[in-house]
């Protein structure tokens, strides 16, 4: 049956390449400076074209322009003391990116590699995320670029209550929902909820997601991206047959994401061989030992090479891009941005591989994307495979304001239903829009449809 693609004129392609155009300059010239911001919305207006073409209402009410500005940018100054008693002072940054279909809702990341390029690329990613998971949450993000690492448990106790004095003027359960992210986790969220809280004279548990379930938080969360984007890649396999089962899976990182994407991964059949972290990988033939990585990583804070010190059969190397060197069926790059490139894509196409689930954002680069797409490797595009966390702090949010804990049995089968959804969304936007298998132009299409339509019926 024919899409309706093919009833499209050239005029109308014409003019929605054209608009996609202008609206990428305008962000070049607006946003200068910031390579990881534009990336992120030329992968994403460019899959967009197709459905500009059907639906010129999205030009006529300037829709792109309206979702590339943030409806807030937030930068302020960060002042703390040291044990030494030397004052600091760090950026703290919130997007508020989007909240057409509701508050919004993303992760506060502390790493020295923070500045506004990196929050606006994520915060704008989260808007489509965070409209794929069915959920009413709008998009947003922050951090600061406040190292954690090598910092006593008191400095960030004190960072994070200096952080949260300002961040406090500009959330609310029903205005902007933080939760954690990189170098966030639930020791900050807890001295983020124990401030909010004194200054508030208040418990409002929904003003923060990812707490502890002693306090409010939900189970599952912490297992939540991880264990969504291995639900979220069996969905994808199942499309040509295959299974987890059997098969040889690579994982970057070795934080939460990355341990639960194992441990999943692992339930279902796995073998999986290697992980790394900022400064290294190991590679262990008959399978990792999940727990024990995940008691160094997560509970002591060590660095991936104590791995072999425990299981001497495995093998340390100290050039953690070298992983994805490592033979394997499916990749799962859980690190960082622009982790993987062409030349480790090629590498790893030549060794056979299946599929690739980014459990990270944007890990991937444009290039290495292209280069598994010619090969027809399934490709599982971060803003879908990753909702998980984000699906799971929404469900958060609903427990907090029903007053409700749930089990971890029935919150772990709502990410089910969530990440099969979201699949199966993003698989039927790319048939319709004659892609078919090409969940990334899917997912953006799946993602923006919900927030252009709230726009739309909202007006500008």
């Amino acid at each position: 049956m024919p899409t309706t693609q093919q009833y499209i004129t050239k005029p109308q392609k014409d003019k929605a390449t054209k608009y996609v155009s202008e609206v990428l300059q305008t962000v070049k010239e607006r946003n200068p400076h910031e390579p990881e911001f534009h990336q992120a919305v030329k992968e994403t207006l460019h899959s967009l074209i197709p459905l500009l073409e059907e639906n010129p209402e999205y030009i006529n009410n300037g829709i792109l322009e309206r979702l590339v500005e943030p409806e807030r940018m937030i930068s302020f100054q960060v002042p703390w003391t040291d044990d030494t008693g030397a004052v600091r002072v760090n950026r703290g940054f919130r997007v508020q990116f989007n909240s057409a279909i509701g508050p919004y809702k993303g992760g506060l990341r502390f790493h020295p590699t923070v500045n506004s390029s990196i929050i606006k690329f994520l915060g704008f990613e989260q808007i489509f995320k965070n409209s794929l998971t069915g959920q009413p949450i709008g998009g947003g993000k922050g951090g600061s670029d406040f190292d954690p690492k090598g910092k006593s448990d008191r400095e960030i106790m004190r960072f994070v209550q200096s952080f949260m004095t300002e961040l406090s003027n500009h959330i609310g359960p029903d205005t902007d929902v933080p939760a954690g992210d990189i170098g966030v986790g639930p020791r900050e969220i807890g001295y983020m909820f124990g401030q909010y809280k004194k200054m508030r004279g208040a418990f409002e548990a929904g003003v923060l997601t990812g707490k502890s379930p002693q306090f409010g938080g939900s189970l599952v969360r912490t297992e939540a991206t991880g264990y969504g984007t291995v639900y979220f890649v069996k969905e994808m396999l199942a499309t040509r047959g295959l299974s987890f089962r059997g098969k040889t899976v690579v994982v970057s990182g070795s934080g939460n994401v990355s341990c639960f994407a194992m441990e999943k991964a692992d339930e279902l059949g796995a073998n999986v061989v290697a992980c790394s972290d900022s400064s290294g990988y190991i590679y262990d033939e008959d399978g990792i030992d999940i727990e024990t990585v995940k008691r160094l990583k997560i509970d002591e804070g060590e660095r991936i090479s104590k791995y072999v010190e425990e299981h001497p059969q495995a093998r340390y190397f100290d050039n953690c891009p070298d992983i994805w060197s490592v033979p394997c069926d499916i990749a799962l790059p859980c690190a960082t941005q622009n982790e993987l490139n062409e030349e480790a894509a090629r590498i790893l196409v030549s060794n056979g591989l299946l599929a690739v689930g980014e459990g990270a954002n944007m890990p991937c680069d444009a290039e290495a994307i292209d280069l598994f797409q010619e090969n027809d490797v399934l490709f599982a595009p971060a803003k879908a495979a990753n909702a998980g966390g984000v699906a799971v702090s929404s469900l958060e949010m609903a427990q907090n304001s029903a007053r409700l804990s749930w089990s971890f049995e029935e919150v772990d089968e709502q990410l089910k239903a969530i990440m099969k959804d979201i699949h199966d969304r993003s698989q039927e936007a790319a048939e319709e829009c004659g892609k078919p298998g090409d969940l990334i132009a899917g997912a953006n299409i799946a993602g923006f449809k919900r927030v252009a339509g709230a726009m739309l019926m909202q007006g500008i």
